[in-house]
């Protein structure tokens, strides 16, 4: 870090540069170099998803909609109504009444949608963790900025209690001078 960034950093935290962690350091640097670029960590975190997470992330995404909810149900009835039907007509049917080969269907579909949820449930987590630490970082950036505008209310602040008392000292000496100019023609006129 340069030095002014070294002075900040003292001022501010009151620690030097190597008492900064990472963030803190870059979030400093961007307040001193006024870098208003806000960054999008969705897009970000969206770029490094291979094709597999993106599939998964799409297919709890479906799995988890009202799209699938009446999709699913409507298969379910289906074929539980297709095999009584069937079974009460023909006294056949493809999958008889305790439904054995549409428990093993729904046990496949179950084994592979689980691992697929827990995958982009635990992508999610990490994108969150990305969200809080950029939160982090906005924060930081806005108390700092708050913290320089005090201090420049403050400086102003003081340049202005600094005229005002010069001025005051003029006013006094201005009075004073007319106090004497005022008070020597009468002791004049006197002798």
């Amino acid at each position: 870090m340069n030095n002014h960034l070294l002075e900040f950093a003292k001022k501010r935290f009151k620690v030097g540069s190597d008492g900064l962690s990472e963030r803190e350091e870059r979030v400093v640097q961007h307040f001193v170099k006024r870098l208003h670029i806000s960054r999008d960590t969705t897009q970000e975190y969206q770029k490094k998803l291979s094709f597999g997470q993106r599939l998964a992330d799409k297919v709890a995404a479906f799995g988890g909609s009202w799209t699938f909810i009446i999709i699913f149900a409507v298969v379910l009835l289906s074929w539980i109504g297709l095999n009584s039907l069937i079974l009460t007509r023909l006294s056949a049917s493809f999958d008889p009444y305790p439904y054995i080969l549409l428990n093993l269907f729904l046990s496949m579909l179950a084994a592979i949608q689980a691992p697929v949820i827990l995958m982009s449930q635990n992508r999610q987590g990490i994108k969150d963790r990305l969200d809080a630490a950029h939160d982090y970082e906005v924060n930081l950036k806005a108390e700092l900025e708050i913290l320089s505008l005090h201090e420049k209310i403050d400086e102003l602040r003081e340049m202005k209690w600094t005229e005002l008392i010069t001025m005051q000292q003029e006013q006094i000496r201005l009075l004073t001078q007319l106090l004497k100019q005022r008070n020597s023609p009468s002791t004049d006129d006197e002798s």
